[in-house]
This record gives C-alpha cells, structure tokens and sequence, in this order.
C-alpha cells in the first residue's frame, strides 16, 4: 500500500468541451490536482493541435492529465453519449460562444435536470450584461480593459507577453469549481459557475485604479511610470548585456552604496530616504548608470546575489529549459508535443505535501480514450462500432 496520500480532487470527473487556453487550463487545473478530466472534441479534434506560430505549444501545454474522446455534436447520436457521460459528471466546463451550449442540449439549465448534483462552469468573454453578445480574445479585453494601456509606451498600447487573462480566466473557473464543490458539500445542490476574460482583466489593472482613487492621479504606463522605489531598473552593461536591478529600502540603499563603492551618494543627504531617491532619479540614475556600465551582468549578479539584493538576467522564454533552479525542484516534467516528440513543461508554481502536482497522463492523442469512456458509459462492444460507422464518434 503507498504511503502517498490520494490528490486533493481524486474521484472527481470532469467532463470539458473546451478548446484553445481558458477552458483546457481549467481543466488542466483540476486535473493536475487528481480530477479525472476527459475531454470532449470534435471529430477533427481540438483545433490547437494544427495552430502554429505563438499558437503551436498551446495544447500540449494545457491539456495533461486528461484524457480523449471525440464526439459529433452535431449528430443525435454523439449529443446522446455526451449526455451519458454528463450524468456522471461532477464538474462540466465550457468555453463555447453564448448560446452554442444551448443549441446542444448541454447548457447548464437542461444538465441540471439530469444531474442535479452537477457543477457547470462556463469560460465567456463577459459576465452577463451590456457587452456579453461581444466576441472577446485576450487582446480585446486588454485593450479595452487598460491593462495593453499600461503595458505598452504612452500612445502604444500593447498586449501583455502572454495569455494572461486565458489562463488566469481558466485558474478563476477552477476556483469556482472548488467552491462550488464545497458549497455541494453543505446543499447537496450543484450550481452554476461563470468566469470571464474581461473581469479577470479588470482585476488584474484593479492596482491601478485604486491608486487614482487613492491620489487623484491617473496612472502612468509602466513604461513611463513614476517608480515607487529609488533603483528598480534595467540596465546596459559591458558587451550590451542588461540585466534588471533594485534598491527598494533605505537599507538596501545602504547595502548596494557600500557594494560599489558608492559613499558619497549613501553621505549625500538628498538622497537620505526612498521617497528622495524616487524624487532625486533624474540626476541619479544617469550616475548610477555610468558606475555600472563597465561591469558585466554576470559580475553585477554575483555582487546582487551575495548581498541579498533583487536582482535578474533578462531571460528569453526558451532559456528557461536550462534554468538550474527549475530543473533541480522538478518545475519542469516531460511531455508529449503534438507530433510525438518530447520536452519539458512547466508544472503548477506550487506544492501540496511538499510536491509539485505531476503528469499523470500524458496530453492525449485525439480520441484515445474514446471506446473505454463509451463502455463505461454502457456501451458495448456492437454499439460502438456502429456508432463509429455512423460518424457519431471516432477514436481508438
């Protein structure tokens, strides 16, 4: 008998018809955590196993610990054995545009029927209001949300650097879907859980407009923003290189002035204090920067390091297979990528037990779970063949 105690949502089933990155990281969520996630896709499979560009990793990426079954939804047939699997469910999770769940038969007012106990989360743009019949991508609701406002240069405005409100849209359903279970615990009931892009945006730039309700005064882009902290910049170094470095207190002041032999600027009394610092940075950076320059980003990092200063190399994604402090705490398990091959990928950025949550099932092949999920449901042997012939369902 192991002696490992069982993941946190073991004996769950989720059943997903989710494509692209909310809904599968939901589900990745829960399934990482021990939930037996199987996921619904179309004949064809879900369309982020053909994308390319910034889109080629996107399913191995969230859709581990899942496993496969491919159904026509647009066939009686394939709508039936979906149902099938539903009435087992705990948790159901969607991303599909308003209304298409409707038109299926598998929104959440016609579920509950069959399964009270059910817990459905839909993945939208919007909560419902004024803007719910809009089509909403990460962009979109960056744009119109402030944080591509913030992001970028004054008058260029950019998206973040990755699909901030995708993923944390998704990690907002799991949370949901966690409440919600424990909520079932008390009533017995399932419910109904939504979570939105353009909400999860909001509460990603909520810093900012609280600091306009705390001063009067609008947030500046980061880019051009007023810095709470005297040093907390990049910097150029010798050969070109940069590297991002921080003072944030007036003991780390202290600390960087005595490291680099800086003992005028710790003596000079306008710079006695964070606040003067921030106030004195358009003569003191240019000092600071020439002291530096001719230092490399490796020597400055060892003098950070030693010191116990914030520091970091600009690093670019693809250098974070090799970063020994990934590697050494097993961030980073292996993987199935669409075309067989394999690699690393960044697991949950926490423990439970001192663990990281694992790959227990490899990101699946489309439909590879499909004729076990079918006998399960009650299918035998004849019956799926014939639903195979019919084009209702396809797989191993």
């Amino acid at each position: 008998m192991s002696d490992t105690p069982p993941l946190p949502y073991a004996g769950i089933r989720v059943v997903e018809f989710t494509h692209m990155v909310m809904g599968p990281t939901c589900g990745m969520l829960l399934g990482d955590l021990g939930a037996e996630v199987i996921k619904v896709e179309p004949i064809e499979g879900d369309s982020t196993r053909r994308l390319l560009g910034s889109g080629a990793g996107f399913f191995p990426t969230f859709n581990r610990n899942k496993k496969s079954i491919a159904l026509d939804l647009k066939n009686p047939e394939g709508v039936e054995a979906a149902l099938r699997l539903v009435a087992s469910a705990d948790i159901v999770s969607e991303n599909f545009k308003p209304g298409t769940m409707k038109k299926l038969g598998l929104d959440h007012d016609s579920l509950k029927k069959l399964n009270p106990r059910l817990i459905y989360v839909s993945h939208k743009g919007f909560l419902p209001g004024p803007y719910d019949h809009r089509t909403a991508l990460d962009e979109v609701v960056q744009m119109m949300g402030g944080l591509a406002y913030m992001t970028g240069r004054a008058g260029d405005p950019l998206r973040a650097g990755t699909s901030v409100n995708d993923i944390m849209g998704g990690m907002f359903g799991a949370i949901g879907a966690m409440a919600a279970l424990r909520q079932r615990e008390l009533t017995g009931q399932g419910c109904e859980v939504q979570s939105a892009l353009f909400e999860n945006n909001i509460f990603l730039v909520a810093q900012h407009m609280m600091q306009f309700a705390a001063t009067g005064r609008a947030a500046d882009p980061m880019p051009s923003r007023i810095s709470a902290w005297g040093v907390y910049d990049v910097f150029t170094v010798k050969d070109g290189e940069q590297i991002f470095l921080a003072a944030v207190s007036d003991k780390q002041w202290t600390i960087f002035c005595k490291a680099f032999g800086l003992e005028e600027l710790l003596a000079d009394p306008r710079l006695a204090t964070n606040n003067d610092r921030v106030l004195a940075r358009d003569w003191m950076m240019p000092i600071l920067r020439s002291h530096l320059a001719g230092r490399s980003a490796a020597e400055l990092s060892a003098v950070f390091e030693q010191n116990e200063l914030p520091f970091a190399p600009i690093t670019r994604p693809q250098e974070l297979f090799d970063d020994p402090h990934l590697n050494a705490t097993g961030g980073l398990a292996p993987v199935r990528m669409n075309d067989g091959s394999q690699s690393k990928v960044p697991l949950m950025p926490f423990t439970i037990g001192g663990e990281r949550p694992g790959i227990r099932l490899q990101p699946p092949l489309l439909g590879e779970h499909t004729d076990a999920l079918l006998r399960e449901a009650g299918y035998d042997a004849a019956q799926i063949a014939q639903l195979k012939a019919r084009g209702a369902v396809a797989g191993d």
